[in-house]
């Protein structure tokens, strides 16, 4: 391939330019994410207790279990498995009511403008979240015609931080995963793709993202 990516990393680094782009979506394409944190925080006020600000980075990019899991040990709250699934079937089905056909306003600052200007240039794109809901949601904003390949969080043996979603969506791509830069909002999904081999460009706040290649504060930014 002739055509490839460049971003700003320290003098030297031989792994760039890179030959293609992997995408999360909540958060970095898509204004989604502030949706699943105040599905939580209605879990928690259901079963008594709060989440504060604070807790909003420790659920983002990570399965729905993994996020149940982390809500009940902040709240000392026990659950059997059918009060287990309940709970996550009715955070996730508030989450899905405030969502429902979002249009292109819900895109990011810089989304559409950088996945245009990838696509003038040939970069292969993949989207890799850990979101069930991603490849409708992207449908419906209308960029899923960007992504040359989507992984399907229920076929992972492990989810972020784990390198799996990131390896298969290299590989979907015909890639390698060091030939690809990722671009993440949350430190589970950045430890993964580093985890993986990938270039990692942080879309957030740098204090949190500081284990990026790459940190920036939207993709309005020069990258």
């Amino acid at each position: 391939m002739t055509n490839r990516m460049k971003t700003r990393v320290p003098a030297g680094d031989d792994r760039l330019p890179a030959q293609g782009g992997i995408f999360d979506h909540d958060g970095v394409l898509v204004d989604t994410a502030r949706f699943h944190f105040a599905g939580w925080q209605m879990i928690a006020e259901r079963l008594g207790f709060q989440l504060v600000g604070a807790h909003e980075e420790l659920l983002k990019d990570i399965s729905r279990n993994e996020a149940l899991d982390i809500v009940l040990e902040i709240g000392d709250v026990a659950a059997a498995p059918p009060q287990r699934d309940r709970l996550a079937g009715e955070k996730n089905a508030w989450y899905v009511a405030r969502i429902q056909q979002p249009t292109p306003a819900a895109l990011l600052p810089g989304a559409l403008d950088l996945l245009l200007s990838l696509r003038r240039i040939n970069i292969p794109m993949a989207l890799a979240s850990s979101s069930r809901n991603a490849p409708a949601i992207v449908e419906c904003v209308g960029i899923a015609r960007f992504f040359d390949a989507v992984v399907d969080p229920a076929e992972l043996s492990a989810t972020k931080p784990d390198p799996e979603i990131f390896v298969r969506s290299a590989e979907g791509l015909g890639l390698t995963p060091g030939s690809c830069v990722v671009f993440e909002d949350a430190p589970a999904g950045i430890t993964g793709a580093l985890r993986a081999g990938c270039v990692v460009v942080g879309v957030g706040d740098g204090a949190v993202l500081h284990e990026a290649d790459i940190v920036v504060t939207s993709l309005v930014d020069d990258l």
